[in-house]
């Protein structure tokens, strides 16, 4: 899947071989790191990294330790009598895993543009005490990120209640272009699943 070019200081993650191969056609899951302390949320002092994903034709983000793996898009089977967003349940490995279409839940209705490739990334059990996936349209890149990229101020959940932690400023660079800017949102996907839990 071509990317554009993430402009120096704006580097991908690059945890385990898997993680890069994730994002082929028929790569493997990329893993999230093993976490040895609670709640590690940075790469260094003042970085924040996040899984890039595409809804409609926009860019959203979760933070990376609110993962656990990314995998194509398989069969799910529907449960009865369950909100529209609840697109059901797969067999992942031998774990019964509830699958919420992200685009559903949050009221998204453009159709992605150009060739995409649809993916479920699979939440950190410390979000929930059940197996949950996110359906996306496509997974773009792991991202590492400093602080003054992100708006927190006049973005985030606590001010706001659409349930984001802030608006990410991202800049990429093609050959011959000049930088270009664009807006990605950082979702609060804790505070989306709370709301929902009773469903789950």
């Amino acid at each position: 899947m071509n990317k554009p070019s993430i402009r120096r200081g704006y580097i991908m993650a690059t945890y385990s071989v898997e993680a890069q191969a994730a994002f082929n056609e028929e790569g493997p899951a990329i893993q999230a790191p093993v976490q040895t302390m609670s709640r590690i949320r940075t790469k260094g002092a003042g970085t924040i990294q996040v899984v890039e994903f595409i809804l409609g034709n926009e860019l959203f983000a979760i933070d990376l330790f609110d993962t656990r793996e990314v995998i194509t898009q398989t069969e799910v089977t529907p449960l009865p009598n369950t909100p529209p967003y609840l697109k059901g349940i797969i067999d992942l490995r031998g774990m019964i895993t509830t699958i919420i279409d992200l685009k559903d839940l949050m009221h998204i209705t453009t159709e992605s543009s150009g060739k995409k490739k649809s993916r479920i990334i699979v939440l950190d059990r410390s979000i929930t005490e059940k197996p949950i996936g996110i359906l996306v349209d496509d997974v773009f890149s792991v991202t590492t990120y400093g602080n003054e990229d992100i708006d927190k101020e006049n973005t985030s959940s606590q001010k706001t209640h659409r349930d984001i932690l802030g608006v990410i400023r991202k800049k990429t660079k093609t050959t011959g272009e000049k930088d270009k800017s664009g807006l990605v949102v950082w979702l609060d996907i804790r505070t989306m699943i709370e709301k929902i839990a009773a469903e789950l």
